[in-house]
């Protein structure tokens, strides 16, 4: 049974016992956890089948708590996982970049969860050890205890608790300024999309910071500028010349990726890029290309998270 299917399959099998009914209502939780520790919804989707074969066996009578005990085995496979993608990314070709996500309205509507998921966030957690991440994820997005988080990563709570303060305190370094507002966001996204398809160089400088970085991953399949792009005029530079060159056959759609607006890229009717954003006061400070195929299989359909 692959990750991709669990639902269904189990829904098809007739199985509904109780540690099924238990799995299939924290799913969409698991799935976030997974998610927020990974970058990729693929490699969660792993973790959940993963996690599923294990709470299988498990003998319900001797579990408390339903909930904490399935997050902490989806957090244990997830470390596990992210030990191993730490090794992969090392032979990436270009720049890595998370992988998006279609998200569904009621993502956006809880600020702290979309903030949590945006790519800007994404990217700082990547900067956090496996487990300086698991401890951020659980503690500062889903509020666990101290003595739950350590359940799940073998460590004690008071180790817990100094990892938390140095995670905290190393994001807090590197995070976006403050939460965007959804109108702050449509706002900034209209005003790209805009000066894109009009090709006005003037708006276009006018929405971008003066330190404006340009990253895109096209994974080795596709093109994509190899290394960062810094400052507005060169940015502006690179979004005109690449666009100009594809404006005959190129659609922009706005959509909600990873809890914030972001811009669909379609060439001849298909996904080829995802342009996500990140907005600080006002301005684009960062701006996402993803155009490796194998991370755009997630762009067709919306994504349920939970916290």
């Amino acid at each position: 049974m692959s990750a991709r299917s669990t639902n269904a399959d189990l829904a098809r099998d007739g199985r509904t016992d109780a540690a099924t009914e238990a799995f299939l209502a924290h799913r969409n939780l698991l799935f976030t956890v997974a998610y927020e520790m990974l970058s990729s919804a693929a490699d969660a989707e792993d973790v959940l089948q993963e996690t599923w074969l294990r709470w299988s066996g498990v003998d319900l009578e001797t579990v408390k708590d339903q909930r904490a005990y399935l997050v902490q085995i989806t957090t244990r496979q997830a470390l596990t996982r992210l030990r191993t993608l730490g090794r992969r990314k090392e032979s990436y070709i270009g720049t890595w970049l998370p992988e998006p996500l279609l998200t569904a309205p009621d993502v956006a509507a809880d600020v702290e969860l979309a903030d949590s998921i945006s790519m800007a966030m994404l990217l700082v957690l990547e900067t956090l050890t496996p487990t300086e991440r698991a401890v951020f994820v659980l503690r500062e997005v889903f509020d666990l205890a101290y003595d739950e988080i350590a359940e799940s990563v073998d460590k004690s709570a008071d180790a817990v608790r100094q990892i938390a303060h140095r995670a905290r305190t190393h994001v807090s370094a590197r995070r976006p300024r403050g939460v965007v507002s959804t109108t702050e966001a449509h706002a900034a996204l209209e005003a790209f999309q805009r000066a894109i398809n009009t090709g006005d160089m003037h708006d276009l400088l006018d929405i971008l910071a003066p330190d404006v970085v340009f990253l895109g991953d096209g994974g080795g399949i596709k093109q994509a500028v190899p290394r960062p792009v810094v400052g507005v005029e060169k940015v502006a530079r690179l979004l005109a010349a690449g666009l100009g060159r594809i404006a005959a056959t190129m659609s922009l759609q706005p959509a909600q990726v990873n809890g914030y607006p972001a811009l669909i890229l379609r060439l001849d009717g298909e996904i080829d890029t995802v342009i996500a954003m990140r907005i600080d006061d006002s301005l684009i400070t960062g701006l996402y290309a993803v155009r490796n195929p194998e991370k755009l299989s997630h762009m067709e359909r919306e994504i349920m998270l939970h916290r």
